[in-house]
C-alpha cells in the first residue's frame, strides 16, 4: 500500500532533505525512524527537497509498505524513533497514483526576517536576520514584478538541475509585524535556491540599495551572477503543498498542524 504523511522539521541540524554521505539529513532520519514501525526499509518520496538549514511545516512525503499498521501507529511509532527536531504529523493511506512531488499542485513557503540591529539569542537558526532597517513599501512595490508566469533564471542558483526555469509565482506577500518582517511565496514549483534569492534581492530594495525596479531588471536579465546576494536560508520555512482534493490529505483542511508557524 501507499502512504502518504506529512512532516516538520527544524532544519538546522540537517545538510537538507535529500540523503547524503557525508552529513546527517532529514531523509535519513526519517526512513530510519518509519522502517523500524514498518519492520523492512522504507524509501520516502517529499515534495520539496529543502536546502542545508531549511525548515519546513507542512513537508509532504509517499512511501510504499507492506506494513498494515493504522494511523495512530504510524505517527506514534515513527515519532518515537525520530530526534526531537523531526516530527511526523500525520498519515494517510493513498491510492497508488500520488505522488508526492508530481502530484503537488502548490508550494507555499514563508521567509521571516527579522529586522534589528542585534540578532536574537533566542531566534539564532530560526530567523534571517537583517541590521539594516527595512522599508516595507518599496519591497512590496518591487515583489510585483515577479508574480505571474516568468523565466526564473536570474533567481535560481547557478548549479539548479531543472529542465526548465519557467515558473509562475502565485503569491508574495510581504508584511512587517514588530521587528519580523515576513515573506509569503506560493508557486506551482520553486527551483534551487529560489525564495532565497528573491528575498535577497527585495532585502536590498528595503534597505535602500535600489530601487523596486531592479526587482523586474533582473528578471529580466535571466543571469545569476547578476542577481546579487542569496539571503540565508535560516528564516525558510516549506509550510504546506496543495494536491487534488480527490486524496483528502488531513494537512489540506487543519490549520492547526502549522500553529507553531502562525507567531511569525
Amino acid at each position: 500500500m501507499r502512504i502518504a504523511a506529512g512532516v516538520e522539521y527544524d532544519g538546522s541540524a540537517f545538510c537538507g532533505w535529500q540523503y547524503q554521505d557525508h552529513s546527517p539529513s532529514v531523509q535519513a532520519v526519517v526512513e530510519k525512524a518509519l522502517g523500524k514501525v514498518a519492520n523492512h526499509p522504507v524509501r520516502v518520496m517529499c515534495a520539496g527537497r529543502t536546502d542545508t538549514g531549511v525548515h519546513a511545516a507542512g513537508q509532504v512525503i509517499h512511501f510504499d509498505t507492506e506494513a498494515e499498521r493504522n494511523e495512530f501507529s504510524w505517527v506514534r511509532g515513527t515519532n518515537s524513533n525520530l530526534p526531537a527536531s523531526v516530527r511526523l504529523l500525520w498519515t494517510r493511506e493513498v491510492d497508488e497514483s500520488f505522488h508526492a512531488r508530481f502530484k503537488a499542485q502548490c508550494r507555499y513557503y514563508r521567509y521571516v526576517i527579522f529586522n534589528r540591529a542585534i540578532h536574537s539569542a533566542c531566534l539564532h537558526k530560526r530567523v534571517s536576520w537583517e541590521y539594516r532597517p527595512l522599508e516595507l513599501f518599496p519591497m512590496q512595490q518591487a515583489a510585483q514584478h515577479l508574480l505571474g508566469e516568468h523565466d526564473f533564471s536570474a533567481y535560481r542558483a547557478v548549479a539548479c538541475q531543472a529542465k526548465s526555469p519557467v515558473r509562475t509565482l502565485y503569491q508574495l506577500d510581504i508584511r512587517q509585524q514588530g521587528s519580523f518582517i515576513i515573506l509569503d511565496l506560493s508557486a506551482n514549483a520553486f527551483l534551487h535556491h529560489m525564495v532565497r534569492n528573491i528575498a535577497g534581492v527585495l532585502m536590498r530594495i528595503g534597505a535602500g540599495e535600489a530601487e523596486p525596479d531592479w526587482a523586474r531588471q533582473v528578471l529580466e536579465l535571466r543571469d545569476r551572477t547578476l542577481g546579487g546576494v542569496t539571503a540565508p536560508p535560516d528564516g525558510l520555512y516549506l509550510t504546506r503543498v496543495d494536491y487534488p482534493a480527490e486524496f483528502k490529505l488531513p494537512g489540506q483542511v487543519d490549520a492547526d498542524l502549522c500553529g507553531p508557524f502562525d507567531f511569525f
